[in-house]
């Protein structure tokens, strides 16, 4: 069913305008034909004609089917839907003004320790005649990126080969917000990337598009890969190097910023690799070990440096 005429507008607003990626269009796509279809169904209405009541009956119903997480998305991709409405007089009120999200967990994305971390890293194919060496190369890159350099999967997958830097040894990063960041590569992840770019014309469809022909990452049929193959692909290189456990690409993103962090690394220059805009959400988004804490503690505070029998008194 075709999105209704104030959601395609708004949609190509946000293309046109605040130039979302597609990913992010994708999902406000998503979101809002959810809204869509439940007022018709539910409420016998339009997306012009629902109240604020309305609003909040479809709220209550996304607690029965999603996580808190995902209701706060498609809340604010309603309340998104409105604002532009309101401000373009397409609406006189605004029905989803004080629409609240719902509490979140404090919880924190899953995510590797170095062991855990490096031997998916260095992970090899089991055999060259059972795998494409192609793909295989693809594959270390994709994790390399993901592990080494803190990218969302969607700035992975967004990459075109004019964003590599490999004479100044960093990639630029296009982010939310579309706001740009560089990002310095170690050499490992430089000498993936390079190993994948000598195969990857033969991934490459003669007919891909205009967009997707300087795509950094394809897939098998040759248009830029899909987020989805991205999570397969850790799921089975996880699998490989004998994890039962199953990690998101953004548990590497994750991965990558406490081990920095670990490591002795300012939670300034955390922020900036990771491209948050606010300190405070690098402080969520982040945390280290309480061994490396303890290791602080006792190196930093006067109270640790006295004899033990003085500190017993």
């Amino acid at each position: 069913m075709a999105p209704a005429p104030a959601i395609d507008a708004f949609l190509a607003a946000l293309r046109h305008e605040r130039q979302c990626s597609p990913l992010t269009l994708r999902a406000y796509a998503h979101d809002l034909a959810d809204l869509e279809t439940w007022l018709r169904q539910e409420r016998g209405l339009s997306v012009l004609e629902a109240t604020r009541l309305d609003l909040r009956y479809f709220a209550m119903s996304l607690h029965d089917r999603l996580a808190p997480a995902s209701i706060a998305r498609r809340l604010a991709a309603v309340r998104s839907l409105y604002r532009h409405m309101r401000r373009h007089g397409t609406l006189t009120v605004d029905p989803a003004e004080g629409l609240r999200n719902p509490k979140q967990p404090k919880t924190l994305p899953r995510h590797l320790n170095v062991d855990e971390a490096l031997a998916l890293a260095n992970h090899r194919g089991e055999s060259e005649a059972a795998l494409d060496p192609a793909i295989e190369a693809r594959d270390r890159a994709i994790v390399d990126l993901l592990y080494g350099g803190g990218l969302r999967v969607a700035e992975l997958c967004g990459l075109d080969l004019q964003q590599l830097d490999f004479e100044q040894r960093q990639v630029r990063v296009v982010g939310k917000g579309r706001r740009e960041r560089l990002v310095p590569l170690l050499q490992p992840c430089l000498d993936a990337l390079q190993a994948w770019l000598a195969l990857r014309p033969s991934l490459v469809a003669a007919d891909v598009s205009r967009a997707d022909a300087f795509a950094v990452f394809v897939g098998a049929r040759g248009g830029r890969l899909d987020p989805r193959i991205v999570r397969r692909v850790l799921d089975s290189r996880m699998a490989a190097v004998g994890s039962h456990r199953s990690v998101h690409p953004h548990g590497l993103r994750h991965s990558y910023a406490t081990h920095l962090l670990d490591g002795g690394a300012d939670i300034r220059e955390v922020q900036e690799l990771l491209g948050h805009a606010r300190l405070s959400t690098t402080q969520r988004y982040t945390h280290t070990s309480m061994a490396q804490l303890m290791r602080v503690y006792d190196a930093a505070h006067p109270r640790a440096k006295l004899p033990k029998a003085e500190s017993d008194r």
